[in-house]
């Protein structure tokens, strides 16, 4: 088994920058030294080079080593070489500065014996050039190098100060100008450090339009968005604490009565009012279960339990068919429906579908008829119409019906929780698809409602269903209702992909 990792220290950002700033300055300021360096170092040493070979050429052209060789050598101890004349009979002229010795290696032996022309050597701190004339004389001459090399000595002592200089420069500027850089860093860290400590999703303000601006705009996204969660949280919490309130309320109300009637000596109530009272207490049992189902039901997306999988549209209408019909069968439903699937969470989609053909039911008039319909419009999209005759919904109230716990001044007397059609609007917006809702009989008394679902997909094989073709309308009819063009993007080719409708929110016109 493998020891756990331990967490090493390790410096800060600021600091990891502040050091590459003058690991890299260094590096450059090293290199600019030995270039430097190496480039003037050359220059003097060519320099004193030609001096030499300036002083040797004009000794020889002025042709004073051959008339009086001892009076032009013993010229040149006024200058600041050394000399020495070697003519062919072994006579020697020489010529040197106090404290300074020509010394006469073997490159300057090669020269007098005539094998070289010519040499160029540094011996000791001393600079020496050799020449072999024409005559067979031989002259020799040389330069002290100290000059130079205190001047080199400077000039390492320089570029050693200007270097360090020039890197502590760059770790100051390096440092400010991290410190600048980081700043909205270091204010994105406090305003999570805040976050975490005390719940405050205040926004971060924004300077510049730079990558770091662009973050604290994203971080400032993440925090409205989850103030606008947690904002949702409590008002759901806060709803939904009220509408569990009224029926439990009204549970505990009749439970006691019960109770109280079964004490010894309590007057008994009659039978047709326990009756009612039994009734009561299942039916706000019932109510309860709904409420928290539905609650259930709002939250699951949230709570990552969704699994998107291939659904069959014709299939989930079925059963919620066969569910509602068990509960309300004094209502006729009328069922057209082409075979459809899609790609999603068949759980949500089932209580969506549930949810809108409940709602079709309870408003509907006993013996009424709720028309159920899903036609294909283009070769990724259909069209679920759930369209009832009951009072209907007016025009100002159709936005807020797909509100959580809203519910109608005339729904209010109603058995309900005021979430399915919030739970309807959720789920079809989550998988890219509209709703809408119009009268089923414009003008009509009673006018009736009918929502209209968008749904992306793709029809099933034939192999599998004997699809109905769309009516030759159909599709200029859901175009100029809201819907999609035939022509409008989507993917269709493979059910497991998701097919992505522009989604906004619930429209109600």
């Amino acid at each position: 088994m493998r020891p756990p990792l331990r967490a090493t220290p390790s410096l800060s950002l600021r600091w990891r920058v502040m050091l590459l700033a003058m690991s890299m300055v260094a590096m450059v300021v090293v290199l600019m030294a030995f270039a430097v360096y190496a480039v003037i170092s050359a220059a003097l040493y060519s320099d004193i080079d030609n001096q030499l070979q300036s002083r040797a050429q004009l000794l020889i052209a002025s042709g004073s080593l051959a008339a009086d060789p001892g009076k032009a050598i013993e010229g040149t101890a006024y200058s600041d070489v050394n000399a020495i004349l070697v003519n062919p009979g072994h006579a020697i002229y020489t010529a040197q500065q106090p404290g300074q010795t020509l010394p006469v290696g073997p490159a300057e032996k090669a020269v007098i014996h005539g094998d070289l022309f010519m040499s160029r050597r540094t011996a000791g701190d001393q600079r020496i050039l050799a020449v072999h004339l024409q005559n067979g004389t031989s002259l020799l001459i040389s330069k002290s190098l100290k000059p130079t090399e205190a001047v080199m000595n400077k000039l390492r002592w320089v570029l050693l100060i200007v270097g360090g200089v020039g890197v502590a420069v760059a770790a100051v500027a390096g440092g400010m100008v991290t410190r600048a850089g980081l700043r909205p860093v270091g204010r994105l860290t406090e305003a999570a450090e805040r976050v975490a400590r005390t719940d405050d999703l205040r926004p971060i303000p924004v300077f510049g339009s730079d990558e770091l601006a662009r973050l604290t705009e994203s971080f400032n996204l993440m925090l409205r968005a989850l103030a606008e969660s947690r904002e949702r949280q409590a008002r759901l919490v806060t709803d939904a604490g009220h509408e569990l309130r009224t029926p439990l309320t009204s549970l505990r109300t009749n439970v006691e009565l019960l109770m109280a009637s079964m004490e010894p000596g309590a007057p008994r109530l009659p039978e047709q009012e326990m009756v009612d009272l039994r009734a009561d207490v299942v039916a706000q049992i019932e109510e309860l279960s709904t409420l928290v189902g539905d609650l259930v039901d709002l939250t699951r997306d949230d709570a990552g339990q969704v699994v998107h999988e291939p659904v069959d549209m014709s299939d989930v209408v079925d059963r919620s068919l066969e569910r509602v019909r068990r509960r309300r069968n004094d209502i006729h439903f009328d069922v057209d429906v082409t075979p459809w699937q899609m790609y999603g969470d068949a759980a949500g989609l089932s209580r969506a579908v549930l949810n809108l053909l409940d709602n079709a039911a309870k408003w509907s008039p006993p013996g009424g008829h709720v028309g159920v319909t899903m036609r294909q419009l283009d070769p990724s999209h259909a069209e679920l119409v759930v369209a009832d005759h009951g009072p209907g919904i007016p025009p100002q109230e159709r936005r807020l019906v797909f509100e959580r716990f809203y519910r109608s001044t005339t729904a209010r007397a109603m058995p309900g929780s005021g979430l399915g059609l919030a739970i309807v609007k959720k789920v079809v917006l989550n998988h890219g698809g509209l709703l809408r809702v119009e009268d089923t009989v414009p003008g009509g008394q009673p006018p009736g409602t009918s929502f209209y679902v968008l749904l992306p997909g793709r029809p099933l094989p034939p192999a599998t269903y004997s699809a109905t073709e769309p009516e030759a309308g159909q599709v200029d009819a859901a175009t100029e209702a809201g819907g999609p063009a035939a022509g409008d993007e989507a993917n269709s080719g493979e059910s497991a992909n998701v097919i992505s409708v522009d989604s906004q929110s619930a429209r109600a016109r």
